[in-house]
C-alpha cells in the first residue's frame, strides 16, 4: 500500500479509501486487535456526566484514550493498571500509506459497536497538534457514519463505512464533527459474534 497507488472519495472534506483492505488484510487486523485485548481487555468508558456508553473500548499504543468523570484524556495505562500493548504493526503500515507525515500515532484507540451501539457527533480535539491526521480503520459491519463541519449544528452527509474501509481527518476536516449513527448489525462475518471495530490512529503530543 503506497499513496500514490490510492485514490481517496472526498467526503465532507475528509478523503474515504474505500475498500483500501482486503480480506486477508482485515483478518490481519482482527486478530492483532484479539492480542491486544488480552493484554488491555475492553471496558465500557462513561461521560463525564456518568452516563454509560454504548461502546467497548480500550487502545494500543504509548497512550491510551479515556472517559471517566473525571473527562475526556489520554492516559499511559489501562484502567486496570497496565501500560497499553503495542499498536500492531498491520496497523501502522496503513498509516504509513495514507498518513504523509514521518511522525508515527501515539494512540490505536480500539472501538467495538455491538447490536445498537452508536457514536454521537463529536470532535477529536483532545490531543495536543492537530496538524496531524486522524485515520480510522472500519473492520466488520457496516455502519452509518456522518460528517459536518466545525461546527456543531452546520449542515452533515452520511455514507455507509463498510469492513476495510479507511478514513481520513485532515486539514481543514481534522476538527470536522462526525459520528455513526447506527449498525447494520450481521452483515458482515468478518468478526464471529459480527458487530464493528473501529481502529483510530492519532498523534496525541506535540513533537519535541
Amino acid at each position: 500500500m503506497t499513496p500514490s497507488k490510492l485514490s481517496p472519495l472526498d467526503l465532507g472534506g475528509a478523503q474515504l479509501f474505500k475498500g483500501m483492505l482486503d480480506r486477508d488484510a482485515q483478518l490481519a487486523l482482527v486478530d492483532g486487535v484479539r492480542q491486544v485485548v488480552r493484554d488491555a481487555p475492553f471496558f465500557h468508558p462513561v461521560t463525564r456526566s456518568g452516563k454509560q456508553m454504548s461502546v467497548r473500548m480500550t487502545s494500543a499504543g504509548r497512550l491510551g484514550w479515556v472517559s471517566d468523570r473525571r473527562g475526556y484524556r489520554y492516559e499511559p495505562r489501562h484502567p486496570g493498571g497496565d501500560p497499553w500493548p503495542d499498536i500492531p504493526a498491520p496497523v501502522l503500515d496503513i498509516w504509513r500509506a495514507v498518513a504523509d507525515t514521518d511522525r508515527a500515532p501515539d494512540c490505536c484507540l480500539i472501538n467495538y459497536y455491538g447490536a445498537g451501539a452508536r457514536m454521537g457527533m463529536h470532535q477529536d480535539r483532545d490531543e495536543g497538534d492537530f496538524s496531524y491526521p486522524v485515520v480510522s480503520v472500519s473492520l466488520g459491519d457496516d455502519a452509518l457514519f456522518r460528517i459536518g463541519g466545525t461546527e456543531r449544528k452546520g449542515p452533515t452527509q452520511s455514507t455507509w463505512l463498510q469492513s476495510g474501509d479507511v478514513l481520513m481527518l485532515d486539514g481543514p476536516a481534522r476538527l470536522a464533527y462526525h459520528g455513526v449513527d447506527r449498525l447494520r448489525f450481521g452483515s458482515s462475518d468478518l468478526l464471529r459474534d459480527h458487530g464493528r471495530i473501529n481502529l483510530t490512529l492519532r498523534v496525541v503530543t506535540q513533537a519535541d
